[in-house]
């Protein structure tokens, strides 16, 4: 009998979501641009890597592959031609109400800058500033939000003042984004490689956890991973480093092929979640 992989894979999948939800949550994205995005990298998976005898997959078959129709694969297909691919307007309440403040003629000062609002009272206030750009969502509701989040303050006259034109729950670099990105593509693709293709495309991946630790141990278990993955990633780092091609050296870097290779090492703290299938 034929194995049912659907309801592991979406069980899966749940699983996978919950730390990038949460992260592109801190960020402020909502779930429609990160549902936008999904689909625009399905078509750009299913078009590169679907194809037969090395040829992009055509419309059709991309359709077939993401359930997309073939109208919407041909515009996802072009808009990823484009020199910035546009995705979703559709944002959170309070980066709509945000852009406004920072956009409208009326909530802006003669430099242009987003006026300090009362939270009451006829325009220019937070309550029609509000009323036009917040949604759904319930006024104090969103200002509890946006003041907690330091996206907006309060000044010495209790009037309300924009701090930033997008929100953000919670503040992050662009070098911290960045790697949250880049290390899960690493660590994904060796999974992908290691599922998916034949003996030749293994790559080293392991693990080691057990879930019946001493609670008390957990301390000691950070410092000892600290150092030993320390010790380990220089050890790495010292090899890579006397294989690497001399920048220096034009003649060798015109004639050498380079490729990109490393090691991640990460550490295990807490449960598994529980990836609830539907």
């Amino acid at each position: 009998m034929e194995l049912d992989l659907k309801p592991l894979i979406r069980q899966s999948c749940r699983i996978l979501l919950r730390p990038i939800a949460s992260v592109v949550m801190k960020c402020g994205m909502t779930w429609k641009e990160f549902s936008d995005i999904s689909k625009s990298v399905f078509v750009e998976v299913a078009t590169g890597e679907f194809g037969i005898r090395g040829r992009p997959t055509n419309v059709s078959r991309v359709s077939i592959l993401t359930g997309i129709s073939r109208k919407e694969v041909k515009r996802q297909r072009d808009l990823l031609q484009s020199p910035q691919p546009s995705f979703s307007s559709k944002t959170s309440d309070a980066t709509r109400v945000l852009s406004g403040w920072h956009q409208d003629l009326l909530y802006l000062d003669s430099t242009g800058a987003p006026l300090p609002l009362p939270a009451a009272g006829p325009a220019p206030s937070f309550q029609t500033l509000f009323a036009q750009y917040g949604g759904d969502t319930p006024e104090q509701t969103l200002i509890k939000e946006l003041r907690s989040a330091g996206s907006v303050e309060a000044d010495s006259g209790d009037r309300l003042v924009a701090k930033s034109r997008y929100h953000m729950p919670v503040a992050m670099t662009e070098g911290n984004i960045r790697f949250f990105g880049s290390n899960l593509f690493d660590h994904a693709q060796t999974l992908n490689s290691n599922i998916t293709g034949n003996g030749d495309a293994r790559r080293f991946e392991g693990f080691a956890v057990d879930d019946q630790v001493a609670a008390s141990a957990a301390g000691e278990f950070k410092a000892y991973i600290d150092r030993r993955g320390q010790e380990f990633l220089e050890e790495i780092d010292d090899w890579l480093s006397r294989h690497r091609v001399d920048t220096t050296d034009t003649n060798s870097i015109g004639n050498t092929e380079t490729v990109r290779l490393g090691v991640g090492v990460y550490a295990i703290d807490g449960p598994l979640t529980k990836g609830k299938s539907q």
